[in-house]
Protein backbone atom coordinates (compact mmCIF):
# COMPACT_ATOMS: atom_id res chain seq x y z
CA UNK A 1 0.00 0.00 0.00
CA UNK A 2 1.35 3.41 -0.97
CA UNK A 3 1.72 6.22 1.55
CA UNK A 4 -1.14 8.10 -0.14
CA UNK A 5 -3.43 5.06 0.21
CA UNK A 6 -2.38 4.66 3.84
CA UNK A 7 -3.40 8.25 4.53
CA UNK A 8 -6.73 7.66 2.78
CA UNK A 9 -7.28 4.57 4.90
CA UNK A 10 -6.64 6.51 8.12
CA UNK A 11 -8.95 9.32 6.97
CA UNK A 12 -11.65 6.82 6.02
CA UNK A 13 -11.46 5.09 9.41
CA UNK A 14 -11.71 8.49 11.11
CA UNK A 15 -14.78 9.45 9.08
CA UNK A 16 -16.53 6.15 9.78
CA UNK A 17 -15.47 6.32 13.42
CA UNK A 18 -16.98 9.80 13.62
CA UNK A 19 -20.25 8.48 12.17
CA UNK A 20 -20.96 6.82 15.53
CA UNK A 21 -20.33 10.15 17.27
CA UNK A 22 -22.64 11.99 14.86
CA UNK A 23 -25.38 9.38 15.36
CA UNK A 24 -24.94 9.42 19.12
CA UNK A 25 -25.57 13.19 19.19
CA UNK A 26 -28.26 13.47 16.49
CA UNK A 27 -30.32 10.28 16.87
CA UNK A 28 -31.98 11.15 20.21
CA UNK A 29 -33.53 14.28 18.68
CA UNK A 30 -34.23 13.06 15.14
CA UNK A 31 -35.15 9.48 15.85
CA UNK A 32 -33.54 6.63 13.95
CA UNK A 33 -35.51 6.64 10.69
CA UNK A 34 -35.67 10.44 10.12
CA UNK A 35 -31.93 10.68 10.78
CA UNK A 36 -31.17 8.00 8.21
CA UNK A 37 -33.50 9.76 5.74
CA UNK A 38 -31.40 12.91 6.13
CA UNK A 39 -28.20 10.87 5.84
CA UNK A 40 -29.18 9.01 2.68
CA UNK A 41 -31.16 11.83 1.07
CA UNK A 42 -28.30 14.32 1.24
CA UNK A 43 -25.79 11.58 0.46
CA UNK A 44 -27.71 10.63 -2.68
CA UNK A 45 -27.92 14.24 -3.84
CA UNK A 46 -24.18 14.73 -3.37
CA UNK A 47 -23.38 11.49 -5.23
CA UNK A 48 -25.72 12.18 -8.17
CA UNK A 49 -23.15 14.21 -10.17
CA UNK A 50 -21.20 10.95 -10.58
CA UNK A 51 -24.06 9.65 -12.73
CA UNK A 52 -24.15 12.41 -15.37
CA UNK A 53 -23.99 9.90 -18.20
CA UNK A 54 -26.70 8.03 -20.08
CA UNK A 55 -24.62 4.88 -19.70
CA UNK A 56 -24.68 5.01 -15.88
CA UNK A 57 -28.35 6.00 -15.76
CA UNK A 58 -29.20 3.10 -18.07
CA UNK A 59 -27.33 0.70 -15.79
CA UNK A 60 -29.28 1.94 -12.76
CA UNK A 61 -32.59 1.45 -14.58
CA UNK A 62 -31.61 -2.03 -15.75
CA UNK A 63 -30.61 -3.08 -12.22
CA UNK A 64 -33.13 -1.04 -10.23
CA UNK A 65 -34.49 -4.09 -8.39
CA UNK A 66 -31.06 -5.28 -7.32
CA UNK A 67 -29.98 -1.77 -6.30
CA UNK A 68 -33.21 -1.39 -4.30
CA UNK A 69 -32.47 -4.62 -2.43
CA UNK A 70 -28.86 -3.54 -1.85
CA UNK A 71 -30.02 -0.15 -0.59
CA UNK A 72 -32.39 -1.76 1.92
CA UNK A 73 -29.93 -4.32 3.34
CA UNK A 74 -26.80 -2.16 3.17
CA UNK A 75 -28.20 1.25 4.14
CA UNK A 76 -31.82 1.46 5.27
CA UNK A 77 -31.96 -1.40 7.77
CA UNK A 78 -28.41 -1.34 9.22
CA UNK A 79 -28.17 2.46 9.43
CA UNK A 80 -31.58 2.63 11.14
CA UNK A 81 -30.62 -0.12 13.60
CA UNK A 82 -27.31 1.58 14.40
CA UNK A 83 -29.00 4.95 14.85
CA UNK A 84 -31.51 3.31 17.20
CA UNK A 85 -28.67 1.66 19.15
CA UNK A 86 -26.78 4.92 19.58
CA UNK A 87 -29.76 6.47 21.37
CA UNK A 88 -28.77 4.19 24.24
CA UNK A 89 -25.28 2.75 23.73
CA UNK A 90 -21.96 4.62 23.73
CA UNK A 91 -20.49 5.38 20.31
CA UNK A 92 -17.27 3.42 20.92
CA UNK A 93 -19.12 0.41 22.34
CA UNK A 94 -21.49 0.35 19.34
CA UNK A 95 -18.61 0.53 16.87
CA UNK A 96 -16.85 -2.42 18.53
CA UNK A 97 -19.85 -4.70 18.11
CA UNK A 98 -20.29 -3.39 14.57
CA UNK A 99 -16.70 -4.55 13.87
CA UNK A 100 -18.03 -8.12 13.77
CA UNK A 101 -19.47 -7.46 10.30
CA UNK A 102 -16.87 -9.73 8.60
CA UNK A 103 -18.01 -12.58 10.87
CA UNK A 104 -21.54 -12.50 9.52
CA UNK A 105 -20.20 -11.97 6.00
CA UNK A 106 -18.15 -15.18 6.29
CA UNK A 107 -20.93 -17.22 7.90
CA UNK A 108 -23.61 -16.14 5.43
CA UNK A 109 -21.19 -16.61 2.54
CA UNK A 110 -20.58 -20.21 3.62
CA UNK A 111 -24.27 -20.96 4.20
CA UNK A 112 -25.89 -19.34 1.18
CA UNK A 113 -23.25 -18.13 -1.30
CA UNK A 114 -20.96 -21.18 -1.58
CA UNK A 115 -18.00 -19.39 -0.04
CA UNK A 116 -15.54 -21.79 1.54
CA UNK A 117 -14.33 -21.26 5.13
CA UNK A 118 -10.88 -22.48 6.09
CA UNK A 119 -10.34 -24.36 9.33
CA UNK A 120 -8.49 -21.48 10.99
CA UNK A 121 -11.39 -19.15 10.19
CA UNK A 122 -13.64 -21.10 12.54
CA UNK A 123 -11.21 -20.23 15.33
CA UNK A 124 -11.43 -16.58 14.31
CA UNK A 125 -15.24 -16.69 14.32
CA UNK A 126 -15.27 -18.21 17.79
CA UNK A 127 -12.77 -15.66 19.12
CA UNK A 128 -14.70 -12.71 17.69
CA UNK A 129 -17.96 -13.94 19.24
CA UNK A 130 -16.13 -14.42 22.55
CA UNK A 131 -14.96 -10.81 22.28
CA UNK A 132 -18.54 -9.62 21.81
CA UNK A 133 -19.54 -11.62 24.90
CA UNK A 134 -16.72 -10.06 26.94
CA UNK A 135 -17.87 -6.61 25.81
CA UNK A 136 -21.55 -7.06 26.50
CA UNK A 137 -21.99 -9.88 29.05
CA UNK A 138 -22.95 -7.55 31.89
CA UNK A 139 -25.22 -5.47 29.64
CA UNK A 140 -27.43 -8.16 28.11
CA UNK A 141 -30.46 -7.06 30.10
CA UNK A 142 -33.67 -7.43 28.09
CA UNK A 143 -35.95 -5.97 30.72
CA UNK A 144 -37.52 -2.57 30.20
CA UNK A 145 -34.73 -0.01 30.29
CA UNK A 146 -31.98 -2.58 29.66
CA UNK A 147 -29.36 -2.53 26.94
CA UNK A 148 -29.99 -6.02 25.54
CA UNK A 149 -32.32 -5.08 22.70
CA UNK A 150 -30.02 -2.25 21.59
CA UNK A 151 -27.06 -4.63 21.47
CA UNK A 152 -29.17 -7.01 19.36
CA UNK A 153 -29.96 -4.06 17.08
CA UNK A 154 -26.23 -3.60 16.38
CA UNK A 155 -25.84 -7.33 15.69
CA UNK A 156 -28.86 -7.08 13.38
CA UNK A 157 -27.06 -4.32 11.48
CA UNK A 158 -23.94 -6.47 11.08
CA UNK A 159 -26.15 -9.33 9.88
CA UNK A 160 -27.58 -7.02 7.19
CA UNK A 161 -24.07 -5.96 6.18
CA UNK A 162 -23.17 -9.64 5.83
CA UNK A 163 -26.04 -10.19 3.41
CA UNK A 164 -25.21 -7.03 1.48
CA UNK A 165 -21.51 -7.83 1.17
CA UNK A 166 -22.12 -11.29 -0.26
CA UNK A 167 -24.97 -10.12 -2.49
CA UNK A 168 -23.05 -7.22 -4.04
CA UNK A 169 -19.99 -9.42 -4.58
CA UNK A 170 -21.85 -12.28 -6.26
CA UNK A 171 -24.68 -10.45 -8.06
CA UNK A 172 -23.51 -6.87 -8.63
CA UNK A 173 -19.74 -7.17 -8.94
CA UNK A 174 -19.89 -6.30 -12.64
CA UNK A 175 -21.35 -2.84 -12.04
CA UNK A 176 -19.17 0.30 -11.70
CA UNK A 177 -18.67 1.35 -8.10
CA UNK A 178 -20.27 4.75 -8.71
CA UNK A 179 -23.44 3.01 -9.86
CA UNK A 180 -23.49 0.87 -6.73
CA UNK A 181 -22.83 3.81 -4.40
CA UNK A 182 -25.10 6.44 -5.95
CA UNK A 183 -27.78 4.02 -7.13
CA UNK A 184 -28.21 2.23 -3.80
CA UNK A 185 -28.14 5.56 -1.93
CA UNK A 186 -30.88 7.00 -4.13
CA UNK A 187 -33.02 3.88 -3.70
CA UNK A 188 -32.50 4.08 0.07
CA UNK A 189 -33.66 7.70 0.15
CA UNK A 190 -36.83 6.78 -1.77
CA UNK A 191 -37.61 3.91 0.59
CA UNK A 192 -37.09 6.13 3.63
CA UNK A 193 -39.02 9.15 2.33
CA UNK A 194 -42.54 8.32 3.58
CA UNK A 195 -41.63 6.62 6.90
CA UNK A 196 -39.07 9.34 7.61
CA UNK A 197 -41.68 12.09 7.11
CA UNK A 198 -44.31 10.22 9.15
CA UNK A 199 -41.88 9.70 12.03
CA UNK A 200 -40.40 13.21 11.87
CA UNK A 201 -40.16 14.61 15.42
CA UNK A 202 -42.78 17.12 16.50
CA UNK A 203 -40.33 19.04 18.68
CA UNK A 204 -37.85 21.48 17.06
CA UNK A 205 -34.44 19.97 16.36
CA UNK A 206 -31.46 21.81 17.81
CA UNK A 207 -28.72 23.30 15.62
CA UNK A 208 -26.25 20.88 17.25
CA UNK A 209 -28.28 17.86 16.14
CA UNK A 210 -28.71 19.30 12.62
CA UNK A 211 -24.98 19.94 12.38
CA UNK A 212 -24.20 16.35 13.32
CA UNK A 213 -26.81 15.01 10.89
CA UNK A 214 -25.39 17.06 8.02
CA UNK A 215 -21.84 16.00 8.91
CA UNK A 216 -23.03 12.37 8.97
CA UNK A 217 -24.39 12.76 5.44
CA UNK A 218 -21.59 14.81 3.89
CA UNK A 219 -18.52 13.40 5.65
CA UNK A 220 -19.32 9.90 6.89
CA UNK A 221 -21.44 8.95 3.89
CA UNK A 222 -20.59 10.87 0.69
CA UNK A 223 -16.88 11.58 1.28
CA UNK A 224 -16.38 8.20 2.96
CA UNK A 225 -17.95 6.37 -0.01
CA UNK A 226 -15.64 8.18 -2.44
CA UNK A 227 -12.58 7.34 -0.33
CA UNK A 228 -13.70 3.73 0.10
CA UNK A 229 -14.27 3.02 -3.57
CA UNK A 230 -11.09 4.87 -4.50
CA UNK A 231 -9.16 2.64 -2.10
CA UNK A 232 -10.77 -0.46 -3.55
CA UNK A 233 -9.53 0.55 -6.99
CA UNK A 234 -5.98 1.50 -5.99
CA UNK A 235 -5.13 -0.68 -2.97
CA UNK A 236 -7.40 -3.68 -3.47
CA UNK A 237 -10.09 -5.33 -1.35
CA UNK A 238 -7.78 -6.99 1.18
CA UNK A 239 -5.89 -3.83 2.09
CA UNK A 240 -9.10 -1.79 2.19
CA UNK A 241 -10.77 -4.32 4.50
CA UNK A 242 -8.30 -3.42 7.24
CA UNK A 243 -10.47 -0.35 7.85
CA UNK A 244 -12.68 -2.76 9.85
CA UNK A 245 -10.04 -2.78 12.57
CA UNK A 246 -9.32 0.95 12.53
CA UNK A 247 -12.92 2.20 12.75
CA UNK A 248 -13.65 1.03 16.33
CA UNK A 249 -10.30 2.39 17.53
CA UNK A 250 -11.16 5.70 15.88
CA UNK A 251 -14.67 5.70 17.38
CA UNK A 252 -13.32 4.92 20.86
CA UNK A 253 -10.84 7.79 20.63
CA UNK A 254 -13.42 10.24 19.29
CA UNK A 255 -15.93 9.12 21.91
CA UNK A 256 -13.38 9.66 24.66
CA UNK A 257 -12.29 13.09 23.34
CA UNK A 258 -15.64 14.52 22.23
CA UNK A 259 -18.28 12.83 24.38
CA UNK A 260 -16.32 11.95 27.51
CA UNK A 261 -16.98 8.22 27.12
CA UNK A 262 -14.97 5.98 29.40
CA UNK A 263 -12.39 3.35 28.49
CA UNK A 264 -12.06 0.48 30.93
CA UNK A 265 -10.32 -2.87 31.02
CA UNK A 266 -13.43 -4.75 29.90
CA UNK A 267 -13.78 -2.63 26.74
CA UNK A 268 -10.09 -2.89 25.91
CA UNK A 269 -10.05 -6.67 26.46
CA UNK A 270 -13.22 -7.15 24.42
CA UNK A 271 -11.82 -4.98 21.63
CA UNK A 272 -8.55 -6.92 21.45
CA UNK A 273 -10.26 -10.33 21.42
CA UNK A 274 -12.88 -9.25 18.86
CA UNK A 275 -10.39 -7.67 16.47
CA UNK A 276 -7.93 -10.58 16.66
CA UNK A 277 -10.75 -13.01 15.96
CA UNK A 278 -11.99 -10.91 13.07
CA UNK A 279 -8.46 -10.67 11.64
CA UNK A 280 -8.13 -14.48 11.73
CA UNK A 281 -11.61 -14.99 10.28
CA UNK A 282 -10.85 -12.68 7.35
CA UNK A 283 -7.40 -14.25 6.73
CA UNK A 284 -5.61 -10.98 7.47
CA UNK A 285 -3.90 -12.80 10.33
CA UNK A 286 -2.77 -16.29 9.38
CA UNK A 287 -1.82 -19.04 11.78
CA UNK A 288 1.11 -20.98 10.44
CA UNK A 289 1.02 -24.68 11.01
CA UNK A 290 4.09 -26.27 12.48
CA UNK A 291 5.39 -28.66 9.88
CA UNK A 292 6.31 -32.14 11.06
CA UNK A 293 9.83 -33.01 9.92
CA UNK A 294 10.21 -36.18 7.90
CA UNK A 295 11.36 -39.20 9.87
CA UNK A 296 15.09 -39.68 9.99
CA UNK A 297 16.29 -42.97 8.55
CA UNK A 298 19.72 -44.45 9.21
CA UNK A 299 22.04 -44.20 6.26
CA UNK A 300 22.35 -47.26 4.09
CA UNK A 301 25.59 -49.12 4.53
Amino acid sequence: MSSADALRLILLSSLWGLSFIFMRVAAPEFGAVPLVLVRMGIGALLLMPLLISLHYLRLIWQHKGSLLFLGVVNHVLPFSLLALATTRLEAGFTSLINATTPIFTALLGALFFATAILRQQYLGLALALLGVYVLSADRLDFALGGDGWFILAVLGATFCYGIAGNYSKTRLGHLPTRVLAAGSSAMSALVLLIPGILLWPSEPISPLAWGNALALAALSTTLAFLLYFGLLASAGATATSTVTFLVPVSALIWGYLLLGETLNLQIIAGMVITLIGTAIATNLLRIKRRETPPPAYPPHE
